[in-house]
This record gives C-alpha cells, structure tokens and sequence, in this order.
C-alpha cells in the first residue's frame, strides 16, 4: 500500500464544507456562459456585461465560503494561541482492581461540546476542546501520558483520581516533553510513522472490554486484558528503541452554520440508524418494509443471525456517547538499533480489538513508499516524517496547523476508547511494565461525590 493513499475524509472541511460549494458554484457560472456562447454567437457584448453587473450577486456566492474558510482559521489560530496546554504522566500501581469501565466514566466528563453561539464560533474562534491519550516505550520502559488544554487539566486529574485513587499524577513542564528528545534524523536516527484507522463505517464497532468480559470483575488471573498484546511488544523493545502511540480524541456532535459549516454535518447516529433500516431493508419513514409482493403485499426479509448481531452492535454503539478520533504511531531507533522486526510489529498492536463480522482496527496512511520511483532521492519521504513528527509532538489533528494531516479520523464511542487506553492491572505481566510500590499523591480533598 503507497504512503499516498487517502481514506474517505469524515468531516473535513475540504471535503464536506465550503470548497465543494465553491466549486460547484463555479462550474455552474462556466456551463452557463458557454450555453449562452454557443447558442448566441453575437450576444458576448451582452454576456460580459451581464457578467459585471450581477458581479456584486455572484463573486458573494464564490467568495463568501473562501472567506469563511480563512477568516475561521485565523480565529481559531489566535483562540488556541491562548489556551496553553498541559501534560501529565501516571505512575501505576501494583494492584489495579478495576475494570476498563472506570476509564469509560472518566471519559465520559471529556465529552466537551466546545462553541455554542456564533460570537464565541465566528468572532472568538472558539473549538471543541481536544485531548491526547499517550503510550511510549523508551528502551522497553512503557510510560503512560495524558495532554490537555490547560483550563481542562483540573477536570482530567480529579477524574482520574476518582476511579483510580492510588495512582501517581505527575506535572511535566513543557522543556521536560518526551517529544523533544527526537529530532527529524534519518540517517542516525531512522523513523517510521503511521496512522490506524477503521476497515468500515465507524457505526460498525470494535471488539471492547464487554466482549472481553471484563465488566464483570472476575479475578485477576482470570481476566483477559485486551491491552496485553500492545504492552508485550511496547516491553520488548530494546535499548536505542522507542514507540510513541497517540490516541486523539474529541466530542463528536451535531455541527451546521453555528460551528462554522455552510451545511448541516453528518451525525453518526442518524447513519447508525439508515444502516439499520438497510440491513432490515424496510422504509426509513414508515419503518415497514421497503419491497412488495406482486399483489401489493409487504414482504418481510429473514434475517440472518449475522445480520441480527450487527444490528444489536450498531445500536450498542450508537447509544454511548461519540468521539471523533484518529491514532498514529511511530517506530524510532539509533541506525545501530533498528531492528525490521520491531518496525513490522507496530503493524498489529490492535488486532486483538478486530472482528471480521463487525469493525476491525487497520493500518492506514504511512511515511514511507512501496516502489523506489514513488520518491526520488528520498525527499517526499523525508518531506513527509517532519510534517508527520511535527503533527505528533504539537498534538495537532483536529485544528491546524497540521489539520486532519494525511487522514480525517474515524468515531468511537467512549466504551471502544476505554478499551483501547486504561490502566491494566495484574492480568498484565509484562517485565518492563514497571509500577509504583504504593499511592505516593493523595488525592484531592474536594473531589466531586
């Protein structure tokens, strides 16, 4: 698969805003000069002027969405200029009793809406807030990271602490970041990054911690901690190897003119419900079924027991609450420590979450090139791992300036995020996963009851 595969942009601006109408516009305007062209040979005096007559009505219509498209972006550059952002590391640890539902309640106070009237859109330039879920492994030591705004920093820490009251929170200042401790090398320091993303329609879901029962606290030597397979291969690499998982993730709701699109946005439980009237092949209006016999009598479709089970999984899916997210990763190793096989292995850390009847986790987008005359002398590549880099360590997807760089994202419901990033307990045994002998923060008095 080439680097330069795209996927279906969900929510892009480019793809799904203003652009298209702009276009669109401007086609209409080029078919109807060359109908009148052709069909009134002598009639350009009178097309030229009519065109700069009705200038003022028709450069609005072009114009305007190209306006809005930069206007926006300036405001929402000064917005974020101002929020700052923080970064925290959890300590762990040994006894980890609770299952993946406490980090589901956790996220579930994450989902934050952002902008709610047109000032605070169009004038303050004002957007969803976002945060940034991390997985690093240095050398085989595996860190757990969390980045916030940083008005929204209290809120993560008291939600962590309320369902994991002995773990250890720690402050990192922006000179002690992990990310600063690489630099765009690829000669002593070679990289690869690449994005995941969904197989099909994000309203299919993933495997989660409830088909691995793990809601239902059984003791740790039996439970089947679906974050094993990614904490074996983060433990196993070696010295001069290092791992960086990002998971990215903010509210995803209903969007129009007041969040600064020209038209209404797609919302996944409207497209959750369209695939269930699909598979039960029955009218989206009536909800009786859409064919007929010859003699006018309705004809209701046997269902398979797989068609039943995506159904029953659409609807679980849809009921919790969404988020817009994307992950991406990269592989970095000392020239002396690169190892292939570390660098394949990154391919199929989620596996484990993949169901062949419902949604699977895959690899997408990635910085390098299946045949050499894709890039000559190595300069997209290259061009490409900054920009890539770049995006990673200033947390940047869902706002520029590397705006939905290279992939759009997919939806998953808080329960899918709760299972792909929480904390494991014992049923985890990695070597090198290390953990704190005991709680060393208390957790704050006013937390919330």
């Amino acid at each position: 698969m080439s680097s330069g595969s795209k996927k279906p942009a969900i929510f892009d601006l480019h793809n799904k805003g203003l652009l298209p109408f702009q276009n669109f516009m401007v086609g209409v305007m080029a078919l109807v000069s060359l109908y009148i062209l052709s069909t009134f040979p002598g009639a350009l005096d009178n097309v030229i002027s009519f065109i700069f007559e009705t200038s003022p009505i028709w450069l609005c219509i072009v114009l305007l969405p190209a306006f809005m498209h930069i206007w926006l972006h300036w405001r929402r550059a000064m917005f974020l200029m101002q929020q700052g952002s923080a970064l925290i590391e959890i300590k762990l640890p040994k006894e980890i009793l609770k299952s993946p539902e406490a980090m589901e309640l956790a996220l579930t106070a994450l989902w934050q809406k952002g902008s709610a009237t047109y000032v605070e859109t169009y004038w303050k330039g004002k957007v969803k807030p976002w945060f940034s879920f991390e997985i690093i492994s240095e050398d085989g030591n595996i860190r757990f990271f969390m980045w916030t705004f940083k008005k929204f920093k209290e809120l993560l820490v008291h939600q962590l602490y309320g369902q994991y009251p002995n773990i250890e929170i720690i402050d990192v200042k922006p000179e002690d970041d992990y990310v600063h401790k690489v630099e765009h090398d690829p000669v002593n320091m070679p990289i690869w990054g690449t994005y995941y993303n969904l197989a099909k329609p994000s309203i299919y879901p993933i495997k989660t911690y409830i088909d691995f029962r793990m809601h239902e606290n059984p003791k740790e030597e039996y439970k089947i901690e679906p974050m094993t397979p990614l904490l074996e291969y983060l433990g196993s690499m070696k010295k001069g190897e290092t791992v960086w998982i990002q998971l990215m993730f903010q509210c995803h709701r209903k969007q129009g003119l007041k969040e600064g699109f020209l038209f209404k946005q797609p919302f996944w439980t409207d497209e959750g419900k369209a695939e269930i009237d699909k598979i039960m092949k029955r009218d989206p209006e009536t909800k009786g079924p859409d064919v007929v016999s010859e003699t006018g009598f309705p004809i209701h479709p046997v269902m398979s027991e797989g068609d039943k089970n995506a159904i029953s999984a659409i609807e679980r899916n849809i009921a919790k609450y969404p988020f817009e997210a994307t992950i991406r990763a990269f592989y970095i190793a000392k020239a002396e420590a690169f190892n292939p096989i570390s660098n394949t292995g990154i391919i199929g850390i989620f596996n484990q979450y993949n169901s062949k009847e419902l949604n699977e986790i895959k690899l997408a987008w990635f910085t390098d090139f299946d045949y050499p005359w894709q890039d000559f002398r190595r300069i997209r590549r290259n061009r490409m791992e900054k920009q890539m880099l770049a995006a990673y360590k200033k947390r940047s997807f869902f706002q520029g300036p590397y705006h939905h760089f290279r992939e759009s994202g997919f939806i998953m419901n808080v329960e899918a995020l709760a299972s792909l990033y929480h904390f494991p307990g014992e049923a985890a045994t990695t070597p090198s996963f290390t953990r704190i002998p005991s709680k060393k923060v208390e957790p704050p008095a006013n937390l919330p009851t």
